[in-house]
């Protein structure tokens, strides 16, 4: 029996000529990642190791992108931790305040991923890096510990799901309407503990973006990691990005997997998932009632890129954002910051009437930069809409792209960009 492209890579980082679903390894890793959350307390453990060094100091990254600048005393404390262990170590990868991003947009952007790498994280959207034809996944801060020390993890290989994706997405469909309809397809554990594979003459006609949109959320359908074929964007991707060497694999012929599905990318809509749940998923015209709303968050590992801040700007140029609405933008790394300040974007949103944040996960996890009340409802593009996930447990969560939460901030309701006009 083959193999899969994540069983491919599993195999190689492990030494080994092939691995099988359910089988235990220890492999290699490329890159172990952490943020102000999670790392202080990976760093708390090494400290009970005997000997106290990382394996490479070019493979680890630490980047303070949940609470920075700092909110609180607590916060302050966590990246003092993080930022005095990446002082002992000479960590060459360490990101704060002026060189912030969020992590999952920041590591691709500096190169740090790329085909064929082995990389885990403390942070459940460490699967991000699929998008580029890695291997990426998740995991606690007592395995980035020991990732940090040793340079090895141990895994259980996934199994897989075959996603195939044919067509052109219309205008304002997205990565994230893919993800969201996928998730709404096959639930929030559909793919648990497996690896979700994205094949068809689809992919071509995803941007990179969309594909990083789409390998983000694999984790809201339960699976280990999501991965694209290494194509020519790809590719040249890595090229603009990175002067490392990649490594691409493929999928044999014959591999196995548990289940396989089709998506029509033409045949798509703007897509919302309603609370509480990545799953309960409606198109645009399924919503029959007025959702109205108070809060817009358009940001995030998941949506805060350049193409994201483009086509919410497209949607309010020129209009205004609905009285009583706040709206908060946030680009997710400096780069981004700038290059929507060249392009004029940062205008567009405040003129608007919209806020520009520094690059922060932020509200993201109900941090800061955009907590609800009780019973106030965002639409946010942001990866979960869990009880409480914003802020107060009685608010509500949204999910949409960023073309829908632009248009509903000027509305004041869920819409959909051809509401406007557009």
């Amino acid at each position: 029996m083959g193999m899969t492209m994540t069983q491919k890579i599993l195999a190689a980082a492990a030494g080994l000529p092939s691995v099988e679903a359910g089988q235990l390894i220890e492999a290699d890793l490329d890159l172990v990642l952490g943020n102000d959350i999670t790392s202080p307390v990976a760093i708390h453990e090494m400290d009970k190791f005997k000997e106290d060094k990382v394996f490479d100091k070019d493979k680890i990254a630490l980047v303070m992108d949940h609470f920075i600048p700092n909110k609180d005393i607590k916060s302050a404390e966590h990246c003092k931790c993080v930022r005095e262990f990446a002082a002992r170590h000479e960590i060459t990868n360490y990101f704060d305040v002026g060189e912030m991003g969020i992590e999952h947009a920041l590591v691709p952007e500096k190169g740090l991923a790329v085909a064929g790498d082995v990389i885990i994280g403390a942070d459940s959207h460490t699967c991000t890096y699929g998008a580029l034809g890695a291997f990426s996944t998740g995991v606690g801060s007592t395995d980035m510990a020991a990732g940090m020390a040793t340079g090895r993890a141990w895994f259980k290989v996934p199994s897989a799901l075959r996603i195939t994706l044919t067509g052109k997405p219309s205008r304002w469909v997205s990565g994230k309407d893919v993800i969201l309809h996928l998730i709404g397809m096959i639930g929030v554990d559909g793919a648990l503990y497996k690896s979700l594979e994205f094949v068809g003459d689809g992919v071509e006609n995803l941007s990179m973006d969309d594909r990083f949109t789409i390998a983000n959320m694999a984790i809201e359908a339960g699976a280990k990691n999501g991965i694209f074929p290494v194509d020519e964007k790809a590719a040249a991707y890595m090229k603009e990005h990175s002067k490392r060497a990649y490594k691409v694999y493929e999928a044999d012929a014959d591999a196995a997997y548990d289940e396989e599905y089709t998506i029509d990318l033409a045949a798509l809509k703007p897509t919302v998932a309603f609370p509480h749940l990545p799953e309960n998923t409606k198109t645009v015209d399924e919503i029959t009632e007025d959702v109205v709303i108070d809060q817009v968050v358009i940001g995030s590992c998941t949506n805060g890129r350049i193409s994201d801040l483009r086509t919410a700007a497209e949607i309010l140029k020129g209009r205004k954002v609905k009285k009583g609405i706040r709206c908060i933008v946030i680009p997710a790394t400096q780069a981004v910051y700038l290059q929507a300040m060249d392009e004029g974007l940062l205008r567009t949103f405040i003129e608007a009437g919209a806020v520009v944040s520094t690059p922060t996960c932020g509200p993201c996890l109900g941090g800061y930069m955009g907590i609800l009340a009780d019973k106030e409802r965002c639409v946010s593009t942001t990866n979960r809409n869990f009880v409480g996930r914003m802020g107060h447990v009685g608010s509500e969560v949204y999910l949409a792209s960023p073309a829908v939460a632009a248009a509903s901030a000027v509305t004041g309701k869920i819409s959909a960009p051809d509401e406007l006009g557009l």
